[in-house]
């Protein structure tokens, strides 16, 4: 199933001897699994106990382990003609019925039983991505890390943002917005022209929009136009001073184009508003290497081993810092480092000589 849902050993009002013994031999079955022999024993029960609602709900809770969803409805639409109020079978009827595709029926007896994991599933699958996703956030607070609640969470999330964007781009074609959304859809495909197109469409309608000029900067980055790059990243510092990504473009953009002491400034203006970001930090540490100034590269590049231990950004900064011991003679430090920076990238491709 979608979900596992746990056997539910439901209390019984004294049933019959003869029904009692099918109880426990259904109960065993359960217990090793057996859901096969379960469903015979509990069909049994019902048989002889025709009015009992924990019946119903056991023949249609083993069923549903036995992955045999169409066939669980009717033991389960019985029981709740027999207790409308049974929570237990609203939740294994919802169950199933989301399990056939059915989500639209199954989502009045899911919230019956305020089973909101499930619940958020069905929702998402009917288009209610809002409400999909204020349970499905609920759901994952008691279950985090939930593979089956991430995805349908991060379905819905997407669901919605793309609904979202449609009714913009339907509404608003010609809004700031409109264009800075197309323009977010051409980077993903990494259409920089269009991009470029689409982000100074925006600005000229509203040029001190928060992030637009970030954004472009972004589309000079990825094609190294480096001069262009700054200009926008600039323009963005001066809109948002406070914006810590800003400072460190600015500074990664001036550092590209071998301008270390005007990249050293913005870099460290980033490390104050959101200290140990680690692409600032390897970015510091190049800046102040560039300027001779060892000690300063030092203590940005361990800062960030200290942060992030793996990964590219780990990879360049022991290298480094390798290079900065041997230039002392600390010459068993730069070979410890040395050996890291082989460690990962031989373990991700992505570590490179900066």
């Amino acid at each position: 199933m979608i979900l596992g849902i746990a056997v539910l050993w439901l209390a019984w009002q004294g049933p019959s001897p003869e029904a009692s013994q099918h109880i426990e031999a259904a109960r065993h079955a359960e217990a090793e699994k057996h859901f096969e022999i379960a469903v015979a024993e509990y069909r049994k029960v019902t048989e002889l106990e025709p009015a009992s609602t924990p019946a119903f709900v056991s023949l249609g809770q083993a069923l549903i382990e036995a992955r045999d969803y169409g066939a669980a409805v009717k033991p389960l639409k019985r029981a709740l003609e027999l207790d409308p109020n049974s929570a237990f079978a609203h939740q294994l009827l919802g169950y199933a019925l989301l399990a056939q595709g059915y989500p639209s029926e199954a989502i009045p007896h899911l919230e019956k039983a305020h089973e909101q994991a499930a619940l958020g599933i069905a929702q998402a699958e009917t288009g209610q991505f809002a409400d999909a996703i204020v349970n499905l956030q609920a759901a994952l607070q008691k279950r985090p890390n939930d593979p089956d609640l991430l995805y349908y969470l991060g379905r819905a999330s997407g669901l919605l943002s793309k609904q979202s964007i449609d009714a913009l781009l339907t509404a608003y074609p010609d809004s700031v917005r409109a264009h800075q959304s197309m323009a977010e859809n051409y980077m993903v495909l990494r259409q920089m022209p269009e991009a470029e197109k689409e982000y100074q469409q925006a600005l000229q309608l509203r040029p001190d929009t928060p992030n637009l000029h970030l954004e472009l900067g972004h589309v000079y980055a990825q094609t190294s136009r480096w001069p262009l790059a700054e200009e926008q990243f600039r323009a963005e510092t001066k809109l948002q001073p406070g914006n810590a990504e800003a400072a460190y473009r600015l500074g990664d953009a001036l550092l590209q184009q071998g301008k270390a002491k005007e990249a050293r400034v913005e870099l460290e203006r980033s490390d104050e508003l959101l200290p140990q970001m680690p692409e600032t930090l390897y970015a510091l540490g190049k800046a102040a290497a560039l300027e001779g100034d060892s000690a300063a590269a030092e203590k940005a590049w361990t800062t960030l081993l200290s942060v992030e231990r793996e990964g590219s950004l780990a990879g360049q900064a022991h290298f480094g810092l390798a290079g900065l011991y041997r230039k002392v003679g600390k010459t068993a430090e730069a070979d410890v480092h040395m050996r890291e920076f082989q460690r990962l990238r031989n373990s991700a491709p992505g570590v490179e000589k900066q």
